[in-house]
C-alpha cells in the first residue's frame, strides 16, 4: 500500500520531538542489543541534528518520522530517516527517500549511510540497492552508487 507523504522543514524548536521518534523507532532494535539508552540516543541525535536539513515526514498531515541528510564533496549522506512503529513498513520510509535518491542520479554522487547492526533497517536499506561496505562494533557501513541519469 502506498501512502502519498508530504516533507516538512524542522526547526530546532523540534528537538525533543525528534528525539522522542527516533527512540520510537530505534528502541527495539537497541533493546535486542542490550543498548538501549535513552539519555545516549538522545545526547547522539543532538549532538549530530541540523535543522536546516531535517525534515519531517507527514502521513496524513501527521507527523510519521523524519529524514536528515547532508552533502559532501564526494557524496551524499543519510544520516536519519526514522519512521515510528505504528506507520513502519507502508512504504513510508521509501517514499522519504525518493527525493535523495533523485538527487544521487541526478548529479551521479553516492549515498552512504550507517544502519545499526540488527536493525530491521538493514534489509530496507539493502532492498534500496544500498551495498554493505563496512562495519563497527554497532552499525553497517552502506554505500549506494548513483543510478545512471535518466535520458
Amino acid at each position: 500500500m502506498s501512502l502519498g507523504i508530504a516533507l516538512l522543514p524542522t526547526s530546532l524548536s523540534d528537538l525533543e520531538t525528534l528525539v522522542k521518534m527516533r527512540i520510537a523507532a530505534m528502541r527495539e532494535s537497541l533493546e535486542r542489543l542490550e543498548r538501549f539508552d535513552p539519555q545516549r540516543a538522545r545526547e547522539r541525535f543532538a549532538a549530530s541534528f541540523a535543522a536546516e536539513r531535517c525534515q519531517f515526514i507527514l502521513s496524513d498531515g501527521q507527523p510519521v518520522g523524519f529524514i536528515q541528510s547532508e552533502s559532501r564533496e564526494d557524496h551524499l549522506r543519510l544520516q536519519h530517516l526514522y519512521v515510528t512503529p505504528p506507520f513502519q513498513g507502508r512504504g513510508i520510509g521509501a517514499q522519504a527517500l525518493a527525493p535523495l535518491l533523485e538527487r544521487s542520479a541526478r548529479e551521479q554522487l553516492p549515498i552512504h549511510l550507517d544502519a545499526l547492526r540488527g536493525s530491521d533497517s538493514n534489509r530496507f536499506y539493502q532492498r534500496l540497492g544500498f551495498v554493505q561496505v563496512g562495519e563497527s562494533e554497532w552499525d553497517i557501513h552502506y554505500v549506494r552508487p548513483a543510478d545512471p541519469p535518466r535520458a
